[in-house]
């Protein structure tokens, strides 16, 4: 058993799933160290995190109070979906070498697309609700596209641009969001029913929660990254322009057109979950004072599910239950940030992936 053990850790191509393990397992005892430090208990993060995501109350075992709330568990869910969708965004574009930090900016544009739509057009849900979708998708790949369009023409590193750009589409969108009939300062009138992802059977199943069909287009932006990367001519054209451009180059293929395109479909991802924030847990568009960190949790969730499908699907997971849980810990007196560390650890944990890998390599091989 040992020996098996051994050769596990050792063989470099299990580490794209040991690694991962390592860095969150390290990434929260880093938090319970912290917390210990400031002479507060762990278990209240892991209790709140539990709270989170099954709804369990331990608080509440053996009293005439519920232990188990699904409102919790819809809640979960609802922190999940836009992340998700970033992650998909942002690891997309890493496998094609690219760093999308633009994935806050594509949301946001997708997001007003779909206010916009989901208000001037009131059609009925079969016909207005697919184009709120498709024009959102659309606005998030056409704001991906710019950044896309100036790395393959001008080589424009994508990294710059796309931070600028997110400014860019806030205060635009801002300007424009107050531009729309029935809009204050805050918000926009809510969006015509037929544009709306909300669901009452669902909220009714999880005790007036916001959950909502959304989960469904999260769904199938998962499987068609997973079919766009791995079954696709133009997904190993994509693989190849990451592992190497010069040698995608030298062999013939287009990889300064698909790093364009690829920062697009980057953008559709990001601008679908402008949608399921809009069309889904919200019903109106918001006038945003600063960004929500969405585009930027994205980059998160990519490195810790190692760029794939399922992968960004586990770390929105992680993250969402990380998030969902902030409100807990504050009440029993820890502080939300302690959230932020963790995640962020784990990253810095990631990053150091080759020096894990070499320990590994060296704690497989030792007799």
């Amino acid at each position: 058993m040992i020996h098996y053990l051994r050769a596990y850790i050792s063989d470099v191509k299990n580490h794209k799933i040991l690694i991962p393990i390592i860095a969150v397992v390290m990434g929260f005892l880093l938090g319970s160290l912290i917390i210990l430090i400031s002479k507060e208990n762990p278990w209240y993060l892991y209790k709140a995190l539990i709270q989170s995501v099954f709804g369990v109350n331990f608080d509440n075992l053996g009293t005439d109070r519920p232990a188990f709330s699904i409102r919790r568990v819809g809640e979960y869910f609802v922190y999940v979906m836009p992340i998700t969708l970033t992650g998909l965004s942002v690891a997309f574009a890493f496998r094609t070498g690219l760093f999308n930090i633009g994935a806050e900016g594509q949301l946001i544009m997708g997001a007003f697309a779909a206010t916009a739509l989901g208000i001037y057009l009131d059609y009925p849900t079969y016909i207005l609700l697919p184009t709120v979708i498709m024009g959102g998708t659309l606005a998030g790949a056409a704001w991906g596209f710019i950044p896309g369009y100036l790395k393959a023409r001008f080589n424009v590193h994508e990294v710059v641009v796309t931070i600028m750009l997110n400014y860019a589409a806030m205060y635009i969108t801002n300007f424009l969001l107050k531009m729309l009939p029935g809009s204050d300062s805050i918000k926009t009138v809510k969006l015509n029913s037929g544009a709306l992802l909300s669901s009452d059977f669902l909220a009714m199943l999880t005790s007036n929660s916001r959950l909502h069909y959304g989960f469904i287009v999260v769904i199938a932006a998962i499987v068609i990254f997973w079919f766009i990367i791995n079954k696709t001519t133009f997904g190993y054209e994509l693989k190849a322009v990451g592992f190497n451009i010069h040698a995608t180059e030298y062999a013939g293929m287009k990889s300064r057109r698909n790093a364009a395109l690829a920062m697009s479909i980057a953008g559709a991802f990001s601008g679908l979950a402008g949608v399921i924030l809009v069309s889904g847990t919200f019903g109106y568009g918001r006038v945003l004072s600063h960004f929500e960190n969405y585009g930027f949790d994205g980059i998160a969730v990519a490195l810790i599910g190692g760029s794939t499908a399922v992968g960004s699907l586990l770390g929105a997971l992680l993250l969402g239950a990380l998030k969902a849980s902030q409100p807990i810990m504050q009440g029993d007196g820890i502080s939300k940030s302690i959230t932020i560390i963790i995640y962020a650890s784990i990253i810095v944990f990631i990053a150091t992936r080759k020096h894990i890998s070499k320990i590994l390599v060296k704690m497989g091989r030792t007799d």
